[in-house]
Parts: C-alpha cells; structure tokens; sequence
C-alpha cells in the first residue's frame, strides 16, 4: 500500500499558507501538505505568483483548485506542474455561498459528469496526480448509492485519489462552520468505499482529533486527514513520523522547532513579509506547557505592529523558555 496519502492535512482557507505550512513541516516531515483552495480565476486573472509560491521544505504539497470549467482548471493543472506541485487537487467539498455561486465545491457533487469532464482535462495537461476531495453527499442525496454515483464516473474518467470528508453538506441552512459540525459523521460509508472501490486510494477526513484514532481509521482505508486539529495544537503533528511511518520524530522538542523556524523568520522579513502573518500560525505550539499563556500574549500584543521585528518572536520564546518546569515539559 502507498504510504503517500497515510497522513495530510488538510486545506484550510486563511490557514494553511505557505507559512503555516512551513511550520507543519518541521513537525513532520512525512504529512502531505495543501494549499488553501485557489480559484481557477484568482490564477487566471490574478498574482499568480503570491497564490502558487510555497517553500521548497514543503514537499510533498498539493494545489488545491476551485473550479468546474474544464479548460480552465486543465491550465491551472498545468501551472501546478509548472511549479513543481506534487498533486492537484479539485475541491469537490466547500460549502459556502461564495462556491455555490461560482459552481464549484460541493455543489459539483450534483454534477459527477462535469466533475470527470474536469478531471479528464486536468490530467490532460499534466503529469502529476489528480485529485478530488468531496463530502458523502449534498442536501437531499441520503444513499451511500448517490455518493457512489459521484465517485464512479470521476473514477473512470482518472481520479485515482478521493478524499471524502464523512460529512453531507447542506447547501441551504447551514453556515460553512456549522457545515463542519452539524451534519452527523458517517465513517462507515467511506469504509465501504474502500471495500467496494479497493483500486482507490481513498483518505478519509471529518472530525479527527487523536492519532489513536488515525490508526483505527487506517484499519480501513489508505490514509487520514486532519484540519483544525492539525492546526490548533499543532504540537500533535510531532508523534506523525513515528505513530504512523514507523519514522525518527522531525523535532524532539518544541525549541527544535523555534531554533529552526527563527531563522526562517529572519529571511521572510527581510524579503518583506509582516511578522504576525508567520506567527498567528504558531500561537498553539507551546499549548499545555508552563508559560505558553505569556508566549501568545506578547505575540498577539506584539506582532501585529508594523515595525515588529524577528525580535518580538525571540522575547515570547525567551518567557516561554523562563518560566517554571518548561524544561521538563517542552518535549
């Protein structure tokens, strides 16, 4: 069984920049990394570059595309390549207002040919995988069958990968939020994918919070995606190597992590990144450890300012380090 999908965390819209990302990578060196999703207009009309940078300590990463015409995420796809993306991937899951009226995230769930037109172009133009993420069904879709008549013709048309978040989406009623909350887990029918579908590679996602339990998932299917878990406390991505790859730990400790991130730090600043832009992404890292309170505070307090420097980061380390027992608990 391929280990590439084992463990990812997934895209997250304002979170999993490339910044965020550089930072799971020294927690782990194993966990596949996405993007937030990028639309294909964003791209297309857009910076391109400030959407498709990312550090090259990210890899293995994914682009995460929101679109449903094919000729323009096949150009997009390309890009992806272009860039040395490891993956593609086409948000078949995302239910906010603003993909319904763009025709693209869940609502593509009501539209399977489209969605393997899509996929069918994408891997036209490009050599690297393509993927889909999608949930197990919108608004009146209610049978493990209609999400099986989604997944089959993207199948045929080359998708290889399906990351099923074990949620339905309800597209009228719910928020964004309360659609990765309300909706009732149903781990059992991404389960039975995996028996029915065994050529798939299939990775299951939705309300995952412990490694114990990214284990037991992988009992049944090839691999297992966390979100807000990952990112929260993301301390927790620091056992990945070893819980789940039967590798050495990326970081013994949370001041590997700070000793190399400073540096990091350093370079973007200088190449004139905002200093509270990298560290929002890090307040969670010293979560449970004496201290931890004194090293958000002087970062939330301080980082925002427009003068911050690599200094403000150094202080919250140093009262993070300073306080009691931290010693004894940091690892």
């Amino acid at each position: 069984m391929s280990t590439s999908h084992r463990f990812c965390i997934a895209p997250m819209m304002d979170w999993s920049d490339h910044h965020c990302r550089f930072f799971w990578r020294l927690l782990s060196k194993q966990a596949r990394l996405y993007t937030e999703m990028v639309t294909t207009g964003a791209l297309i009309h857009g910076d391109r570059q400030r959407f498709l940078h990312f550090n090259p300590e990210e890899h293995p990463v994914a682009l995460q595309l929101g679109g449903s015409d094919p000729a323009e995420l096949a150009r997009c796809a390309r890009w992806a390549q272009q860039w040395h993306y490891d993956e593609v991937n086409l948000n078949c899951g995302c239910p906010s207002d603003r993909v319904q009226s763009g025709m693209f995230g869940a609502c593509l769930m009501a539209r399977p040919q489209l969605v393997a037109d899509c996929v069918r172009a994408m891997r036209d133009a490009c050599d690297i995988p393509v993927t889909v993420k999608h949930r197990i069904g919108i608004d009146d879709m209610e049978s493990y069958q209609q999400m099986l008549d989604f997944v089959a013709p993207v199948a045929e048309a080359g998708c290889e990968v399906f990351i099923v978040h074990a949620r339905k989406a309800w597209l009228q009623g719910l928020s964004p939020k309360e659609n990765r909350e309300v909706p009732p887990l149903n781990y059992p029918w991404v389960y039975r994918l995996k028996r029915e579908l065994p050529r798939l590679t299939v990775v299951i996602n939705g309300g995952i919070q412990t490694l114990e339990e990214c284990q037991q998932h992988l009992r049944e299917v090839d691999g297992v995606m966390l979100g807000r878990e990952a990112y929260q406390n993301p301390w927790r991505l620091a056992e990945v190597d070893t819980a789940l790859f039967g590798m050495d730990k990326a970081a013994t400790s949370r001041d590997d992590v700070m000793e190399e991130l400073l540096p990091y730090v350093e370079e973007q600043l200088a190449a004139g990144a905002r200093l509270n832009h990298i560290t929002r992404h890090i307040l969670g890292l010293y979560q449970g450890v004496p201290g931890a309170r004194k090293f958000r505070r002087h970062l939330s307090e301080n980082a925002y300012k427009t003068d911050a420097t690599v200094e403000v980061l150094r202080e919250a380390y140093r009262l993070v380090r300073e306080s009691p027992d931290t010693a004894t608990t940091a690892a």
